[in-house]
């Protein structure tokens, strides 16, 4: 059983979500808050294996709340749903910790297969569309190690494999994609992944795909 803690600021909204989730017998929603401040205290209390987080909110927003509940390193993962398609909450809302975001119009089934991925580890947004995100908001991103010396020491953690792995992460490929291209099965792709995350300190596929801009592994209109 997964439970779900549901962050938005409309009633009705929250109520749609409720419905569909204690319809669902893979979740149980275990509260709602509808602001910011209320779902960083409810997170705390509750410590629910996914967070549902709305982005815009009055007082404090889903961002800032992302950003305080993955800094207090509880065990949720936060699902960002947006209503905009690649706005520049999505982004700030990546950067903050969120482990994916999906539409608000997202179909009942993608919503419970986000939270599915989201509670195993894994990242929500489909590869191509994190690259696009990335692509779109490059120009955001830290330049990355533009002088000899500054590249983050946990690369020289990883092993020549598993830095092939992260930039094929970061093109966006998966793990069939990246099984295929580098002749390898999809279980030892699988562990590659695991290692690489690991030694990054990356909570999910996500968080890899932002490091791996960060250090100029994967730049805009690259090939992947």
């Amino acid at each position: 059983m997964i439970t779900v803690l549901i962050v938005d600021d409309q009633p009705l909204q929250r109520l749609g979500f409720r419905m569909l989730l204690e319809n669902n017998e893979e979740t149980d929603v275990v509260g709602e808050a509808g602001n910011g401040t209320e779902a960083v205290r409810r997170a705390e209390q509750l410590h629910p294996d996914v967070i549902l987080m709305d982005v815009r909110m009055p007082g404090m927003d889903g961002i800032e709340a992302t950003r305080r509940i993955v800094a207090a390193g509880d065990r949720s993962r936060v699902l960002v749903l947006t209503t905009f398609d690649l706005d520049e909450y999505a982004h700030a809302a990546l950067r903050a910790g969120a482990s994916g975001f999906l539409l608000k119009d997202a179909r009942p089934e993608e919503l419970l297969a986000g939270i599915r991925a989201v509670a195993d580890g894994d990242a929500v947004i489909a590869p191509a569309l994190t690259r696009r995100l990335l692509d779109r908001f490059a120009g955001q991103l830290a330049a990355g190690p533009s002088q000899p010396g500054r590249t983050d020491p946990r690369l020289a953690s990883l092993t020549d494999r598993e830095r092939e792995i992260l930039v094929a992460i970061g093109s966006g490929w998966t793990n069939r994609e990246i099984a295929e291209r580098l002749v390898l099965s999809e279980s030892t792709v699988k562990t590659h992944v695991g290692k690489v995350l690991a030694k990054i300190g990356a909570r999910d596929r996500v968080q890899a795909v932002i490091f791996a801009y960060d250090q100029g592994l994967t730049r805009p209109n690259t090939g992947g």
